[in-house]
């Protein structure tokens, strides 16, 4: 089974490293060893 969520997320810093936070809804989804497709689109810079 698919289930497709739309997350728009402004991209934060940790360190020098780029990151983004998934939000604490997905939590219970996304565990050690699920695997995901994840499409970035850049809306603006």
């Amino acid at each position: 089974m698919t289930t497709q969520f739309t997350i728009i997320k402004k991209i934060a810093k940790h360190g020098k490293q780029a990151i983004i936070i998934m939000p604490k809804l997905l939590e219970e989804r996304l565990k050690p060893g699920t695997i995901v497709e994840l499409k970035i689109e850049i809306i603006n810079q």
